[in-house]
This record gives C-alpha cells, sequence and structure tokens, in this order.
C-alpha cells in the first residue's frame, strides 16, 4: 500500500519508522525498548538539576514531565505524521481538550465541523463556552460555510475527518489554504484515518490529534491520546500539559509504542475486510445506505483517494426500518462485539445515536447524518468472510 508521506529521499519507509525508532537503552543494551515505570528521576549533581529545570539541557526530571517510555512514543507518532515534536495525554479525550485549551483564551472563537465526537460536542458547548470561547458550527463539507463562519476573534478550525460515524471526507487542503490565508491554527482529528492513511500534516494542519486507545493501540487494551504538530507551536501544548497534570502512564505508552510496529500491517488487513463488508452491504437487502470513503458510491470518493491510501477500518450503514430493526440486528448479532470502542482487532458494531452521540439532541443528530437506523462497524482483523455472514445473517433476522 502507498502511504502519503512527506518522505525525503533517505528517509525510512514508514513500517521501518514504526518499527526502528527508539529513543532510549539502559546500560543493559536491551533490543525491546525498556518499560520505565518511576514517578521521577535523580540528578548527577545539583548543577544538572538546575539546569534540566531551567530546560537548558535535556533530560527526564519527572514523568508529569517527560519520560522515556512516553518520550519515545511521542516521538515515533510525530515522524510517521511528518510532524517535529509532540506531547501525549491520558486519554483521547485530555488531547481533544488540550488541544482547545492551550490556544484558546476568553474571547477567542472556534470553527468547528458540526460533525464531531460528542464528548468533542460537549466540550465546544458546554466546557469551553463557560471560559468565553466561543465557536460556530459548519458543515464539513462545505467550503463557503468555512470561510464565512470565520470573525475576527476566530483563532482555529477544528475537524475529524473522515468524520465519526457520517465518515464524510474534508478538504484538507482547501482548509489549510484558509487557515494559512487567516493566520489560523488548523487542528485536525486524524484517529479513523491513522497517519499510515493519511498526514494532515502534508495539508497545511498544525495540530494533528489521535486518540491512541483507538487503531494506535488496535486491541483494545490501553487509554490514551496524542498531539503532533511543529516545535514552536507544541511548546504552548507542552506548557499546558506540564502544568495541568493530564499525563500519559509509562505502561501505556510503551504498549503503544510496540503497537505502532505492526500498524501497517493491520491498517491493510482492517482496510481490506472493511471495504469487503461495504461492498457485501450495498448488495444487501434491508440496508438503505452504505458510508465508505473508498466506496465508488461515496460523495467524497475522489477526495477521499486524494488524501487517503485507503478507505479506513470504519463502515457505517443505515437498515431499513429505523431505530427498532437497528436493535434488533444488534441483539441477534453473533461474533461481533457490542461496544463503544472502534480500531480493535476485533470487529466492534455499536448505535451512535443512542450511545456514542445520545448527549446530542435529535436536531443535532440528524444535522450530520446520524439516522436512528444508522450502525457503525468498527472492522476487525477477524477473515472477512466470517464478518460478513453473521452480518447477513444479523440483517435477515432483524427483518424477519
Amino acid at each position: 500500500m502507498t502511504t502519503p508521506s512527506n518522505k525525503k529521499p533517505g528517509d525510512p519507509h514508514f513500517e521501518t519508522a514504526a518499527v526502528r525508532i527508539q529513543t532510549e537503552r539502559s546500560p543493559q543494551r536491551e533490543h525491546s525498548t525498556p518499560l520505565y515505570l518511576t514517578s521521577s528521576f535523580v540528578f548527577e549533581d545539583a548543577e544538572q538539576a538546575r539546569a534540566m529545570f531551567a530546560d537548558e539541557i535535556p533530560g527526564s526530571i519527572y514523568t508529569r514531565f517527560s519520560n522515556p517510555s512516553i518520550d519515545e512514543f511521542v516521538a515515533k507518532i510525530a515522524a510517521l505524521e511528518g510532524a517535529e515534536d509532540g506531547v501525549a495525554f491520558a486519554s483521547g479525550m485530555a488531547a481533544v481538550f488540550a488541544g482547545f485549551a492551550a490556544y484558546l483564551s476568553k474571547g477567542d472563537h472556534v470553527v468547528s465541523s458540526r460533525a464531531v465526537f460528542g464528548s468533542t460536542h460537549q466540550i465546544l458547548t458546554r466546557i469551553l463556552s463557560r471560559f468565553g470561547v466561543e465557536h460556530s458550527y459548519v458543515d464539513l463539507r462545505d467550503l463557503d460555510q468555512w470561510r464565512s463562519a470565520v470573525r475576527k476573534n476566530t483563532k482555529m478550525l477544528y475537524l475529524e475527518t473522515p468524520s465519526n460515524p457520517g465518515l464524510e471526507i474534508a478538504d484538507l487542503e482547501a482548509l489549510g489554504k484558509l487557515a494559512e490565508e487567516k493566520g489560523l491554527l488548523l487542528n485536525v482529528d486524524n484517529c479513523f484515518a491513522t497517519p499510515y492513511l493519511q498526514r494532515p500534516v502534508k495539508f497545511g494542519a498544525h495540530l494533528v490529534m489521535h486518540s491512541a486507545t483507538k487503531f494506535i493501540d488496535g486491541q483494545g487494551r490501553a487509554i490514551g491520546g496524542v498531539i503532533v504538530g511543529n516545535a514552536n507551536i507544541i511548546s504552548d501544548l507542552r506548557f499546558f500539559a506540564r502544568h495541568t497534570g493530564p499525563s500519559l502512564s509509562p505502561f501505556n505508552a510503551w504498549i503503544f509504542s510496540k503497537s505502532l510496529e505492526t500498524l501497517a500491517l493491520r491498517m491493510d488487513r482492517h482496510c481490506e475486510n472493511a471495504m469487503a463488508v461495504a461492498q457485501h452491504l450495498e448488495r444487501t437487502a434491508g440496508v438503505e445506505r452504505v458510508m465508505y470513503p473508498f466506496l465508488s458510491s461515496h460523495p467524497d470518493h475522489l477526495l477521499a483517494k486524494k488524501q487517503m491510501s485507503a478507505g479506513g477500518g470504519i463502515v457505517s450503514f443505515v437498515v431499513q426500518g429505523g431505530l427498532e430493526r437497528a436493535r434488533r440486528l444488534i441483539d441477534c448479532v453473533e461474533m461481533l462485539s457490542h461496544t463503544a470502542n472502534l480500531g480493535d482487532s476485533r470487529t466492534i458494531i455499536t448505535h451512535p445515536a443512542s450511545t456514542t452521540h445520545s448527549k446530542l439532541t435529535e436536531d443535532e443528530r440528524s444535522a450530520v447524518g446520524i439516522l436512528p437506523g444508522l450502525l457503525r462497524i468498527s472492522v476487525g482483523l477477524e477473515h472477512s468472510f466470517d464478518i460478513i455472514r453473521v452480518l447477513d445473517e444479523a440483517v435477515q433476522k432483524s427483518g424477519e
């Protein structure tokens, strides 16, 4: 698979960088990166302590500030995204909040895609608003709305692409140009695509966010988040994180760093399976609509192929019969996991309207295409035939 990249001659390929980047090796000369489970680090002398606290020399002081296990994970993500630096967080939502709070002040304004994760919606509407930060929602795909929504006090453009769960695609190049023209920060949630399939920095993004809980981990084991970008921009984020404390645990960072070594292999399989599932669902009686970026029927198909190397591991579809049939389908489906997570090695089925996006009003859900009969499938690493078989059976049983 060809990966979007800023690769220069002599730079390692994605797969090589994911495996070989190692920032720390102890005197034991271990082959696998060690796990640094310590809250603090000792100094050689008083002068070294002073110099480290003054940021005159590098080094680990306290795990809330930095830790070799965390540093390696961040270094890998930054390299894979084509960024310079980054900060890791205790969860994806901690990263989302920090990506706003580190850069916005009272009186500032954010233009955000209307199609954002439910908890991100709550941050924008109920948390940041308490501190005087305003926002405007726009349709992800409507560039005129993005431009018209920019005000004198606008500081940031925020979006997810592909969106959750509608899988709409934003024109990153156009938004990057708008951000440059207006002097705005472009903040992109790249969780669904991962750096293997899409690199927003290439199109002008200043901040790229991941919930590492999802495809980065890939096995549903650990929670974490990360933001990467240019070093001069990340410095404000690091200041915020250092003094507010939403730090990632070294153990989770070690898990994520090791998981990145297999990200390319896993995403190839996720994408292959997802395409097979999406194509089959389009031919299935009882299914009204299928959303998958690399289907020719997807309205953003050509744009998706321009900025992504494959369609990702998420498929959404709408069943005939609305809410009741969607619930029946979930209750009778076999093998698939019914949980609100995604990006796992195991295929997951979710009803967004009653779970991940339930705190949105019915009108807010309708505006971003979250219909009562919409189901989201995080397609796993099982054999595609088995995933399709159990979905077929569930669609048929739910319609009886």
